[in-house]
């Protein structure tokens, strides 16, 4: 059961970040695109959709991984995960300010407006695409296991506690 649970609480974190890497993929090919001078709707569409997902979906995931991932790695006395989760915070921090650098290029983009520069976006999306890849590394090496193991360990103590 606590398995099942567990699977269960980090599946749509696991299906989060394996969207994410598309999303940074379709980036990288908009940005193909763009340099091509392509100007298309296709191209105005997607750029709208990139923006939304990291601009909802991404940043509602940088906060349940603050609320229901770290906490427990943080209460760990194993300072390697502690400094690894204060990274991954600082992380959280920098993609955002990234973040507020693309996404206005973006929705510029998906209005069909012509202020923006390719190779300054260029830039801040190989900033944010490293960032953001290295970050994932990150949790999925170290932070991810040690906290589903955590919460499996805690929710098979609730069960020990509930069945005396």
């Amino acid at each position: 059961m606590a398995d099942a649970a567990t699977k269960n609480q980090f599946s749509a974190l696991d299906l989060c970040h394996q969207h994410i890497q598309q999303y940074l993929a379709e980036l990288g090919t908009l940005l193909v695109q763009l340099r091509a001078g392509e100007d298309s709707p296709h191209l105005r569409q997607r750029a709208g959709i990139i923006e939304a997902f990291f601009s909802d979906t991404a940043r509602r995931h940088h906060v349940e991984e603050e609320h229901k991932v770290f906490p427990a790695v943080l209460a760990s006395d194993n300072a390697e995960l502690v400094r690894a989760v204060s990274t991954l915070q600082q992380d959280h921090l920098w993609i955002e300010l990234n973040w507020s650098e693309i996404a206005p290029m973006l929705r510029a983009l998906a209005q069909g407006e012509d202020w923006v520069d390719p190779a300054e976006l260029q830039h801040a999306i190989d900033v944010f695409v490293a960032l953001c890849s290295d970050h994932i590394a990150l949790e999925e090496a170290l932070i991810y296991p040690e906290a589903k193991q955590r919460f499996a360990q805690e929710l098979a103590g609730r069960a020990r506690r509930l069945s005396a």
